[in-house]
């Protein structure tokens, strides 16, 4: 993975010493020195929106001056970088939603980076659909880096595979996230793992007789079926096979723990597009994963994927 254009969400309400997207924008711009780096800052102030029935020139001068105010801010962020060699620009903008005018961002700079500052989510945004994060792991194009632990850098990433493909994912995606695992930890000299989960169903939910006489042996089938596929995955990756995972259990039950237990760093992630009531009803894995996982997380779509919300 070699980037060329890095756009760095920036959230104007948070002090500067309180930019973990920053502080990664910046380690991976000493990493990356062909990439330039664009800091984003979108706002918006219910105060200063008259709509168009009430819009007036003073209205549209404090809009004007909270811009330029968001503009000198984020050549103040950039000055560190740019004394280090790295090529940055600063972006400013005015906008009630947030992740379409970085989607918009996105689409305008060509960036093929997204680096966004994540934090713990209220389950209720969730299922109403209005959390910016979650917006953006659906329709964001480009790979989204989600930060969380700014303060250490890169030594173990883990790519989440699905070799049975049982969360809708193509074959090709897996290797997709292997491929920028590796591409990332050469770069960053991390130790790369691979890690894929599996979870018979529980035994209150097995409704066949022959099956709940034989339980153990039913969930011993499916162990052997999900750890075939995982070693034949493994085995044509020539992924080291220390180094390959099966756990059992839920991903957003058992993963946390396994970063925690690996000193996971950054968390690969795919994810696909599905259908708006699906999506909130069940919700992408990432998505569920986000606010447990105490790493940063990178999510990556499919090789042609469209952001499907556009018109």
């Amino acid at each position: 993975m070699d980037f060329q254009h890095i756009l760095v969400v920036i959230d104007p309400t948070t002090p500067e010493e309180a930019q973990p997207s920053l502080i990664r924008a910046e380690e991976l711009g000493m990493l990356y020195p062909q990439a330039a780096v664009t800091l984003f800052i979108c706002d918006y102030n219910s105060a200063l929106d008259g709509g168009r029935l009430f819009a007036t020139p003073g209205l549209e001068k404090a809009r004007t001056s909270l811009i330029d105010s968001h503009l000198r801010y984020l050549d103040k962020l950039a000055a560190p970088m740019r004394e280090r060699g790295i090529t940055v620009k600063t972006r400013a903008v005015w906008g009630k939603r947030l992740d379409r005018n970085i989607l918009h961002a996105v689409s305008e700079t060509g960036a093929d980076l997204v680096l966004k500052t994540t934090h713990h989510h209220n389950p209720i945004k969730r299922l109403l659909l209005t959390n910016t994060d979650w917006q953006l792991i659906r329709h964001c194009e480009a790979p989204l880096w989600l930060v969380k632990r700014a303060d250490r850098s890169i030594k173990a990433i883990c790519a989440g595979v699905d070799p049975l493909h049982e969360a809708d994912k193509p074959a090709a995606l897996d290797r997709k996230l292997v491929a920028v695992a590796q591409a990332l930890g050469a770069t960053t000299q991390a130790q790369v793992h691979t890690a894929h989960c599996y979870s018979p169903l529980p035994r209150t939910l097995v409704y066949d007789a022959s099956v709940i006489a034989d339980y153990d042996g039913y969930a011993e089938e499916v162990r052997k079926r999900h750890a075939s596929a995982f070693e034949e995955f493994g085995s044509k990756l020539d992924l080291p096979a220390e180094r390959r995972h099966l756990l059992q259990g839920y991903a957003e039950e058992v993963i946390p723990e396994f970063v925690e237990e690996q000193h996971i760093d950054l968390l690969v992630m795919g994810a696909v597009s599905r259908s708006r009531l699906d999506a909130a009803l069940v919700g992408h894995t990432a998505e569920r994963l986000l606010d447990d996982v105490p790493c940063d997380v990178l999510v990556v779509k499919p090789d042609g994927f469209v952001d499907p919300s556009k018109p």
